[in-house]
């Protein structure tokens, strides 16, 4: 029974990887039906393994941190103090690199964005950065590549994407410092992409005349809010000063979104509306975490994880992090899909996780990061990131774009290669 219900979760495991059908509905019909394959009973006692206990598995704790990050991102979008960030984020940009700098920055702002909401869209901020970017000397193509970045940064660095919280969930370490170190990996493919764009203006002579710099810089000077910088950064401070300290999320989101709306206009009445308003986004990421870790439960009990662990136990033993970070990779290549890539990563995390060889946290590391990485590589996205984004940057084109992605991404995998040794140390 069990070989037949692991066959079963093996074809699942196939569609999902395949995109043919809806990722979601396959993962929970497919996991359903292997249960019951399995001849676990529909329902049961507190001791014993049921469909229903399995469903129940799949409600962990990482869903009420999402509720707490979306409630203070609630607030943060109504204060008008992520548009402050947002901006001075470009502004800084444009001191930093000019033209190479505003475009960096203009993905960086999309994937800020993205981080919070769940939804990276580069396109949101290519229109404006877009444009200002080769008005400031950067060819299009490149402009749109660093543009596209923001679905690594809004995946990696974020809180809602399905795969993130799937591998947060399966390892039971909770939001903090995976986000910060997805943050900073992601922030290197951003690095990346801006010394070679850098390098290549210098190379080919390109300059741009004072008064030009100037009258684009004007366009990113403007501030009608009237709050200052420091006020709009001082709840994100106290948000991330609370993840490394270790502090339940959910707790920490909430008390940020009170400290904004204390710092803001805003009424308590309307703050809270606000707050419940954010909430409303957590409706995919919560079907998604629902659903990946019932999979997740039912692949441990029908013994597939167990499988997986015997065959690729050489690799586990010896090379735990790199072996993760490998198949997370080539999942995200192959599937050209982070949500998608779950069906190839969760199995083998499972398989790590249970022969201990390495930290849930840098296993989680390795397991989101990889994937994250990759998916744009052999397209820039099949149906979103730098597809959004050439239609918005005058003669701009995918092909081209995402040519100069590559290098950079793959920067960003050696970062993260190089990282493992680092966890194997300490």
């Amino acid at each position: 029974m069990l070989v037949a219900a692991q066959c079963v979760m093996v074809l699942t495991l196939l569609l999902m990887i395949s995109g043919k059908t809806p990722l979601y509905t396959t993962a929970i019909v497919g996991s359903a039906i292997s249960t019951l394959v399995a001849g676990f009973p529909i329902t049961g006692g507190k001791e014993v393994v049921s469909l229903m206990s399995l469903v129940n598995g799949g409600l962990n704790p990482v869903i009420a941190d999402m509720t707490g990050i979306l409630m203070f991102i609630g607030v943060m979008q109504t204060s008008g103090f992520m548009d402050v960030i947002i901006r001075n984020i470009v502004r800084l940009g444009n001191k930093l690199g000019g033209g190479a700098g505003v475009a960096t920055a203009g993905g960086i702002a999309a994937g800020v964005i993205g981080m919070l909401t769940g939804f990276t869209q580069p396109a949101i901020t290519a229109v404006i950065t877009g444009t200002a970017s080769t008005k400031l000397g950067v060819d299009p193509n490149r402009s749109a590549g660093i543009h596209g970045h923001a679905g690594i940064l809004g995946n990696y660095g974020g809180f809602t994407h399905p795969t993130q919280v799937a591998v947060i969930a399966v390892t039971n370490i909770g939001f903090g410092l995976i986000n910060v170190i997805g943050t900073l990996v992601s922030l290197c493919v951003f690095a990346c992409a801006l010394f070679r764009l850098k390098r290549i203006q210098r190379k080919d002579g390109i300059s741009i005349s004072k008064e030009e710099i100037e009258k684009i810089s004007k366009e990113f000077e403007i501030n009608d809010s009237g709050i200052s910088v420091w006020r709009a950064f001082l709840p994100f401070m106290m948000l991330f000063a609370g993840f490394i300290l270790g502090y339940p999320v959910f707790i920490v989101g909430i008390a940020s979104a009170i400290f904004t709306i204390l710092l803001s206009i805003l009424s308590f009445q309307k703050g809270e509306n606000d707050m419940l308003e954010g909430v409303s986004k957590i409706a995919t990421p919560l079907v998604a975490t629902i659903g990946f870790l019932f999979m997740s439960g039912v692949i441990k009990q029908i013994g597939l994880a167990a499988v997986i662990g015997e065959i690729f136990t050489p690799m586990l033993t010896h090379a735990p992090l790199q072996s993760m970070l490998l198949v997370s990779a080539l999942a995200g290549l192959v599937t050209q899909s982070n949500a998608a890539s779950v069906a190839i990563t969760i199995p083998f995390l499972q398989a790590a996780l249970a022969l201990g060889t390495a930290t849930p946290l840098s296993l989680a590391v390795m397991a989101a990061g990889g994937s994250a990485m990759l998916q744009y590589y052999l397209t820039g996205g099949p149906v979103a990131a730098l597809a959004t984004v050439i239609p918005v940057i005058p003669n701009s084109e995918l092909k081209a774009a995402n040519k100069f992605q590559r290098p950079n991404m793959l920067f960003g995998l050696a970062v993260l290669f190089a990282l493992s040794f680092v966890f194997s140390i300490f």
